[in-house]
C-alpha cells in the first residue's frame, strides 16, 4: 500500500521553482520569444553605442576634451565645439517642460477628479489626437504663423523689461527674433503636453477609490483629498511621466530645427536664436561629406542618445522607488 507524504504546512503552496517542472510547449515557446525580444533590444542599443562611438572617435581624439566642450562651431576653421548645441537642447527642453507640466497635471486632475466621465471623454479624444500630429506640422505652424506673431510680442516685452534686473537679462534688449529658444520651448510644450497628460491621467486613475472616500469621510475638501490621498499615491508615476516628456523634448528634431534659429551661441536671452543637437544633425549632415565634420555630428548624436537614455533611466528609477514606497506603506 502506498503511503501519502504529508505536505509541510510551512512551505508555500505550489513549487518554489516553477522551472523544475515541465511546462506546456506554448508556454516555453512564449518564454523563449519574450527573452529573445528583450535581449534583441539590448543588443541593438549596445550596437548603436558602439557604432556611433567608432564613427565619432576621430572627433574625440582630434578635438580633445576642451575642443569638444568649447563654444566654437566653425566647420571652415575645423573647430567643432558641442557646448552651444548642448545648451540649446537643454534650455529649449526645460522651457517646454516648465510650460507643459502645470497644464498637463491640471488637465489630468480635471479629467480624473472633476469632470464626469461622459464629459471628459471628448477631451481625452482631443488629447490623443494632439499626440499623433507629426512634428513637421508643428514646426511649419510655428515658423509660418507663430514665430512672426510672437516677434512683435517679444519686441514689446523686451522694450518693457530692458534694464530690469534678471528679467532684463532673460527677456530684455534689442534684436529679438520670432525664431528663438522660447519659441522652440513653446512648440515643445505643445508637443509633450498630450504625452505627459495621458501618462499622468493613467497614473492618477489607479488611486484606490477607498482612499478618496476615506479622505472625504474625514471632512477633507477636494483639494485636500487630492493633496493628501491622490498625490502621494501617484507622485512617482507623475514624475516619471514628466521625465519621459523631457526625453521626448530633447530628442525632437524637425520642429525645433524650424523654430529655434541657426545661431550656435550660449546666451541667457530667451528671445534670441540658438541651435540644438537634433537641429544641427538634421540641417548640417548633408554638408558633412566626411572627416572630422561628419565625425563631430555623429558624436553629437551619441551625446543625445546617452542623454535621453539617462533621462529615461532616472524616470524608471523614480517610478520603481515610488512603487516600493507604496507597497511598504
Amino acid at each position: 500500500m502506498s503511503t501519502l507524504k504529508e505536505a509541510d504546512p510551512a512551505s508555500p503552496a505550489g513549487s518554489a521553482d516553477p522551472f523544475k517542472h515541465r511546462r506546456p510547449l506554448g508556454d516555453r515557446g512564449f518564454q523563449i520569444m519574450a527573452l529573445a525580444a528583450g535581449l534583441l533590444v539590448l543588443v541593438i542599443l549596445v550596437l548603436i553605442v558602439i557604432t556611433t562611438a567608432q564613427q565619432s572617435s576621430n572627433w574625440f581624439s582630434t578635438a580633445g576634451f576642451k575642443g569638444i566642450f568649447s563654444t566654437t562651431w566653425d566647420p571652415g576653421a575645423n573647430k567643432f565645439g558641442a557646448m552651444a548645441f548642448l545648451y540649446g537642447t537643454v534650455i529649449s527642453s526645460v522651457i517646454g517642460l516648465i510650460i507643459a507640466v502645470p497644464i498637463s497635471i491640471g488637465v489630468a486632475l480635471l479629467l480624473t477628479e472633476v469632470v464626469p466621465r461622459r464629459w471628459g471623454r471628448p477631451i481625452v479624444y482631443v488629447i490623443d489626437l494632439l499626440a499623433v500630429v507629426p512634428s513637421v506640422v508643428w514646426g511649419l505652424w510655428g515658423i509660418i504663423l507663430l514665430a512672426p506673431w510672437l516677434q512683435h510680442i517679444y519686441a514689446s516685452i523686451a522694450s518693457g523689461l530692458n534694464g530690469v534686473p534678471v528679467l532684463g537679462t532673460l527677456f530684455g534688449g534689442p534684436n529679438v527674433e520670432g525664431a528663438s529658444f522660447f519659441t522652440a520651448g513653446l512648440i515643445l510644450a505643445v508637443m509633450i503636453t498630450p504625452i505627459v497628460t495621458s501618462l499622468s491621467r493613467e497614473v492618477i486613475a489607479t488611486v484606490p477609490v477607498i482612499d478618496r472616500e476615506g479622505a472625504y469621510a474625514l471632512g477633507a475638501t477636494r483639494w485636500e483629498m487630492i493633496r493628501g490621498a491622490v498625490w502621494p499615491h501617484s507622485q512617482g508615476g507623475v514624475v516619471g511621466a514628466i521625465l519621459i516628456g523631457l526625453g521626448r523634448a530633447m530628442g525632437e528634431t524637425i520642429a525645433v530645427a524650424l523654430v529655434i534659429g541657426d545661431s550656435a551661441q550660449i546666451t541667457g536671452h530667451l528671445f534670441y536664436t540658438g541651435y540644438s543637437i537634433p537641429a544641427a544633425i538634421a540641417l548640417q549632415f548633408g554638408e558633412a561629406t566626411g572627416g572630422e565634420f561628419r565625425s563631430a555630428l555623429i558624436g553629437l548624436g551619441l551625446f543625445l542618445f546617452v542623454l535621453t537614455i539617462l533621462v529615461n533611466l532616472v524616470a524608471r528609477g523614480i517610478v520603481e522607488r515610488s512603487a516600493r514606497r507604496m507597497r511598504g506603506a
